[in-house]
C-alpha cells in the first residue's frame, strides 16, 4: 500500500509541514543536546550518537541475476513517489511553505535512496554526482585546470608523519575560476601596469586583491571542483576574486587525515609558493569541504602557521557522530540520504576507515568537538530544512562563546548546501550576502588588513591563469576548449581607462554583464559604511577617477523561454562538447520575495591577454586518479551512442 500511496498523503495539511513527520528514531535518540557533550576533543560520543565508534565497514553485497528485479522496483517506486508528490504539491501545497515544484521533485527523488545503495557501486555514484556539473551556470567564466607536485613542507604536529613521507612525486590537481567581470578587471589592471599613469597607479596601490581557496563537498567520497562550478563560479563573481578550487584525494582510497593533508598543502602553496599574503586569502567550503576548512583553520592555529583572513562555510559538516535531532526531523525533507550502519556507501565509515574509533570525535574530523578559540572570522550559511541544521547552530553558539567573530545565516525551507540550486531565490540572496560580507564586514573584523599583491605573486597567479589549457564555461553549461587565443572573444578584453561611468573594479556600469545577477537589498550584519563611501587605502584617501557606486545594473529577468527542455538541451550539448556557439547565454535569477531568517552572532581589446609574465606552456592536468577520474571523458564515452537521438528530441 505504501508503494501506491505514500503514508503522508493521508495526513492532515498541518502534518505535511511538521518537522516530526516520519519519526525514524526513538525518543532516546533525539534528546536535546548540550555543548557539554562536545567539550572534550577525542572524548566519547554523545548518548544520541548515530555512529558508534565500534562499527566496522561493510562491503557491498554481491548481486546476482535474481536481483535484477530490484532495479525495476526502485524505478517504479520512485516514479510513483515523485508523481504523488507533484500532485500533492498542486492540490494541497508544497511540503515546505516556500518550495517550488523543482524542490518538491528533487526531495521526492532523493528521499530514501540510501535504502537502495546496494544496487550501485562507488564509481557509479561518483559519476552520478558529477552530473551536477551539467547544470546551467549563472554566467560565463574562465576556468584553467592545474596540476602541481606536492612538496615537503616540514609540517608540524598532527600531519608531520604524512609530510615526511612526501617525495615530491605525488601530484594534486585543481582549477582556477575567474568570472567574466573579474577577468575584464584583471585585464584592465595588467594594462595599467604596462601603461602607468597617476590614476592607474593610485588605483593599483589602493586595491587589495583577494583570492578565495575553495574546498568542495561531497561526503568525502564523491564530487570534484569541476562538478561544483555552480558554487565556485558565482563565488568568483560575487567576491570579484580569483578562486582556486582543489581536488583533494577522496575516500576510501585515501582515508583521514589524508584529505586534510591535501587541503593544508593547497593552502601553503598559495601563501608560500605563490606568495599571496594570508590576509588576502579567504577559505570557502560546502558540506564536507566546510568541515575540512574548519580542520585547516584549527591545524594552522595549533601549529602557529599564518591563518587566512576568514572563512565562508556553506552547510559545514561539523559532527561525524550524527548526534543532533535534525537528522531525524529533517530527513524527510533534505537531499542528504540517511546512511544505515551496513551501508557500503556510509561516508563516515569510508572517510575514517579502520581508524573510526580513534578519530570519530577528533577535532580535525568533527570540528564541533574542538577548541574554537582564536579562529578567524566566519560566515556560516545553512538551511532550516537540512539534517545538519542543529549541529551548525551548536557550532555557531560554541564559536561565539569562544570569542570568534561569527555570522550565521539560516535560510527558511532550504535544504543542505542549497547554493548549488540556481533556481532558488535564496541562492542569489546567499551569494549577495557573501558579497556584502567580503566587501563591507570582513575588512572591519579580520585581524590583518589585506595587502597589495607583490609583483612576484601577481606574475605567479597570471602564469597559472593564462594557459593553453584555459576553457570558457558558458552560462548554458557548455565548456569550450579554446585556449587563451579565444578567451578575449568570449569574455571580453581590456578597458583602457578608469573614468566616469566605471566602478572600482574597472567595469563599465552601462554594460549589462551576466556576471552579476539582480542586486538584492541585503542589510549588513554589522555597521556598514555610509552610502557613497568607497574602499579606501590605508591612507584613507579616495581613489581618483573612480565612481563611488559599486553596484551593478540588474540583469534581465528570466523569461518563460528558459524551460526544462532548454536546460536538458544545455546538459546534452555539454556532453557532446560542442565547441561552437553563437555567444553567451545571459540569465539571472528572479528577484527574491522572501528574505532569509538570519541568526547573527555578531573596453578595448588587444591581440592577446595582457599578463605580467605570460608562460610558454602550462602544467599538465592531473589524470588517472581513481578518486577524481576524468569526468568529461567518462561521460563522453557513456553518452556517445545516445547523444544524437537525444539532441534530436531536445533541440534548443
Amino acid at each position: 500500500m505504501t508503494l501506491l500511496f505514500p503514508a503522508w498523503i493521508f495526513r492532515s495539511k498541518t502534518s505535511i509541514h511538521s518537522e516530526s513527520s516520519l519519526p525514524l528514531f526513538s525518543a532516546k535518540e533525539v534528546l536535546p543536546l548540550s555543548l557539554d557533550y562536545f567539550s572534550t576533543p577525542g572524548g566519547p560520543p554523545p548518548p544520541s550518537a548515530r555512529v558508534h565508534h565500534k562499527v566496522k565497514y561493510q562491503p557491498r553485497p554481491h548481486l546476482g541475476v535474481c536481483d535484477v528485479w530490484k532495479y525495476g522496483y526502485i524505478v517504479a517506486s520512485k516514479a510513483i513517489e515523485i508523481t504523488s508528490d507533484v500532485l500533492l504539491h498542486s492540490i494541497r501545497g508544497p511540503r515546505r511553505k516556500s518550495w517550488g515544484i523543482e524542490m518538491t521533485v528533487i526531495s521526492a527523488f532523493m528521499r530514501g535512496l540510501a535504502q537502495h545503495s546496494s544496487l550501485v557501486d562507488l564509481m557509479t555514484i561518483r559519476l552520478f554526482m558529477s552530473l551536477g556539473g551539467l547544470a546551467p551556470l549563472p554566467s560565463d567564466a574562465l576556468v584553467t585546470p592545474l596540476t602541481f607536485r606536492v612538496r615537503k613542507h616540514n609540517l608540524r604536529g598532527f600531519l608531520a608523519k604524512l609530510d615526511a613521507a612526501e617525495t615530491g612525486s605525488r601530484k594534486l590537481s585543481g582549477e582556477w575560476v575567474v568570472g567574466r567581470s573579474t577577468w575584464q578587471r584583471l585585464q584592465t589592471e595588467w594594462n595599467a601596469n604596462s601603461n602607468p599613469t597617476e590614476g592607474n597607479a593610485k588605483f593599483r596601490q589602493n586595491h587589495k586583491e583577494r583570492v578565495v581557496y575553495y574546498v568542495h563537498g561531497g561526503g568525502f567520497y564523491s564530487m570534484s571542483a569541476a562538478a561544483l562550478r555552480s558554487i565556485s563560479i558565482p563565488l568568483s563573481k560575487h567576491t570579484d576574486s580569483r578562486v582556486f578550487a582543489l581536488d583533494y584525494r577522496l575516500a576510501p582510497e585515501t582515508i583521514f587525515p589524508g584529505p586534510l593533508h591535501d587541503v593544508v598543502c593547497g593552502y601553503l602553496r598559495l601563501i608560500d609558493d605563490l606568495q599571496i599574503p594570508p590576509q588576502n586569502v579567504i577559505l570557502c567550503g560546502d558540506s564536507a569541504g566546510g568541515g575540512l576548512c574548519l580542520a585547516l583553520l584549527m591545524y594552522l592555529r595549533d601549529n602557529a602557521y599564518p591563518a587566512p583572513s576568514g572563512a565562508i562555510l556553506m552547510s559545514p559538516w561539523v559532527d561525524l557522530t550524527m548526534s543532533c535531532e535534525s537528522w531525524a526531523s529533517n530527513c524527510c525533507y533534505d537531499i542528504v540520504p540517511f546512511p544505515s550502519v551496513d551501508n557500503h556507501l556510509h561516508p563516515i565509515l569510508l572517510y575514517l576507515g579502520e581508524r573510526l574509533e580513534q578519530y570519530l570525535t577528533h577535532p580535525y574530523a568533527s570540528p564541533l568537538f574542538g577548541d574554537l578559540t582564536g579562529l578567524p572570522p566566519l560566515l556560516l550559511q545553512s538551511g532550516d530544512a537540512e539534517v545538519l541544521r542543529d549541529e551548525i547552530i551548536l557550532f555557531a553558539h560554541k564559536a561565539k562563546l569562544a570569542g570568534v567573530e561569527i555570522c550565521h545565516e539560516m535560510y527558511a525551507d532550504c535544504v543542505h548546501a542549497s547554493q548549488i540550486f540556481p533556481f532558488l531565490p535564496t541562492t542569489q540572496q546567499a551569494f549577495m550576502s557573501i558579497r556584502r560580507y567580503v566587501r563591507d564586514i570582513l575588512p572591519k573584523i579580520q585581524l590583518g588588513s589585506p595587502q597589495p599583491l607583490k609583483a612576484i605573486a601577481e606574475r605567479g597567479l597570471a602564469s597559472e591563469l593564462v594557459s593553453d589549457k584555459a576553457t570558457v564555461v558558458r552560462g548554458d553549461g557548455v565548456v569550450t576548449d579554446i585556449g587563451m587565443d579565444g578567451v578575449l572573444d568570449k569574455l571580453g578584453g581590456v578597458q583602457e581607462n578608469f573614468g566616469e561611468g566605471q566602478d572600482i573594479y574597472g567595469v563599465a556600469n552601462q554594460r549589462n554583464l551576466p556576471s552579476w545577477g539582480p542586486i538584492l537589498p541585503i542589510t549588513s550584519m554589522t555597521d556598514s559604511k555610509p552610502a557613497g563611501d568607497v574602499e579606501n587605502g590605508e591612507d584613507g584617501e579616495e581613489i581618483k577617477g573612480v565612481s563611488n557606486s559599486a553596484s551593478r545594473p540588474k540583469a534581465p529577468a528570466r523569461t518563460n523561454t528558459m524551460s526544462g527542455i532548454r536546460h536538458m538541451g544545455s546538459a546534452v550539448s555539454f556532453l557532446v562538447r560542442s565547441a561552437s556557439g553563437n555567444g553567451c547565454c545571459e540569465s539571472a535569477s528572479d528577484e527574491a520575495e522572501a528574505s532569509p531568517a538570519v541568526i547573527s552572532s555578531q573596453g578595448s581589446r588587444s591581440s592577446g591577454p595582457i599578463t605580467p609574465d605570460r608562460p610558454t606552456s602550462s602544467p599538465p592536468r592531473r589524470s588517472g586518479s581513481l578518486s577524481h577520474a576524468d569526468i568529461q571523458s567518462s561521460l563522453d564515452s557513456i553518452m556517445h551512442v545516445v547523444s544524437a537521438s537525444i539532441l534530436g528530441q531536445f533541440a534548443i
